[in-house]
């Protein structure tokens, strides 16, 4: 099985044998597997160290991440508590314009047969009034027409009288 990973532990190990060997060539297997060994190891733990470090970096941002939804998922409750008391501030104004409103047009619908009403009480009064005037003005006459026959009858009765005096 070969890997890049592998692979590149092998040019290490490759490298590192060919300077053991031209020290010493019956140590050199043993040395060679050692160094080998030791190089496999250094490079796992540097591996390992990596991988732990990109986890940690992954924990914090993931917890970074988290902190965040907490204080957009604050905001946002808060936001909605305002939204209802906005609201709960709002209603009792559109229920108090509603009723003037309401109030307003059962007004209106009272009011407009009570103008017809005022209006048909107006002609009324006026045809009243002209018949008041004409009879008031027949009064009048009726009046200086017996003052005038009083009038002529007390003439008329003076003459009588004086003629029967005579």
């Amino acid at each position: 099985m070969h890997t890049p990973k592998s692979e590149m532990l092998g040019d290490v190990v490759n490298n590192n044998s060919s300077t053991n060997l031209s020290f010493n060539l019956g140590d050199a297997t043993s040395t060679t597997a050692t160094s080998d060994e030791e190089l496999s190891m250094s490079a796992l733990s540097t591996f390992r160290a990596k991988e732990e470090e990109i986890e940690k970096k992954k924990m914090e941002v993931r917890e970074r991440v988290q902190a965040q939804l907490g204080r957009v998922e604050e905001e946002t409750k808060r936001l909605a508590s305002i939204r209802g008391e906005l609201e709960a501030l709002a209603n009792p104004m559109r229920k108090d314009v509603a009723q003037v409103c309401k109030r307003i047009e059962l007004i209106k619908k009272e009011l407009k047969p009570l103008g017809t009403t005022v209006q048909k009480k107006e002609k009324e009064y006026k045809e009243a009034l002209d018949v008041f005037n004409e009879k008031n003005k027949e009064k009048v006459q009726l009046i200086n027409k017996l003052v005038e026959v009083i009038i002529n009858d007390h003439f008329i009765s003076v003459c009588i009288n004086e003629l029967i005096w005579r």
